[in-house]
């Protein structure tokens, strides 16, 4: 099978939501790596499971920025694909500038850089959510991050941090037990 097909295989098999279309349309340009495609998929699906939890708590987000950032935080392996199997943090900022380089906006493309960063001090909700939905699509649960999550809704909402914690572990409980078939999705398509 070419690495074409195996993309177009990771972009349209069933299972998981699809990939926005301008999204499915750069992978393709890309020539991305099919394992890649899927990958982003799999986060991208989990972001909107996410956003609708958040904004059904009541509180707004930037929908289209979350769900871009979600589908492209990793595009800079295209050109560190060796980071699809390892360790590396080179494709964050190759993933912004090549973002940059295609025109998309800085409000979408920042994802790329910062979602391994959720532990800055001005780390949006928006960027916490793309981390976040990184995490959690693999079934990982990182405590400080979910605190900081509930922290920001909690402060949105005017209610106490341990509630909105509650429910969103609720949430992320019922995401992460998905976490098998999203692991099994992923590696059916190579690097």
């Amino acid at each position: 099978m070419s690495a074409g097909n195996a993309l177009e295989r990771a972009l349209a098999e069933p299972g998981l939501r699809a990939l926005p279309g301008d999204v499915a349309r750069l992978l393709r340009r890309l020539a991305a790596p099919a394992r890649l495609g899927a990958h982003l998929r799999a986060v991208h699906d989990v972001a909107v499971e996410i956003v609708v939890w958040v904004e059904g708590q009541g509180v707004q987000v930037d929908r289209e920025a979350v769900l871009f950032g979600a589908a492209t935080h990793d595009v800079g392996k295209v050109h560190f694909p060796q980071e699809l199997s390892g360790a590396g943090a080179q494709h964050e900022p190759a993933g912004e500038r090549l973002l940059a380089e295609l025109g998309v906006e800085r409000r979408l493309a920042r994802f790329t850089a910062l979602h391994a960063r959720w532990d800055r001090d001005q780390a949006t909700l928006d960027e916490l959510l793309v981390t976040l939905a990184d995490k959690v699509w693999k079934g990982r649960r990182e405590a400080g991050l979910e605190e900081k999550v509930a922290q920001v809704v909690a402060g949105a909402l005017g209610e106490p941090v341990w509630a909105v914690y509650m429910r969103l572990d609720d949430e992320l409980t019922r995401l992460a037990d998905g976490a098998d078939e999203r692991l099994a999705f992923q590696n059916r398509f190579p690097i």
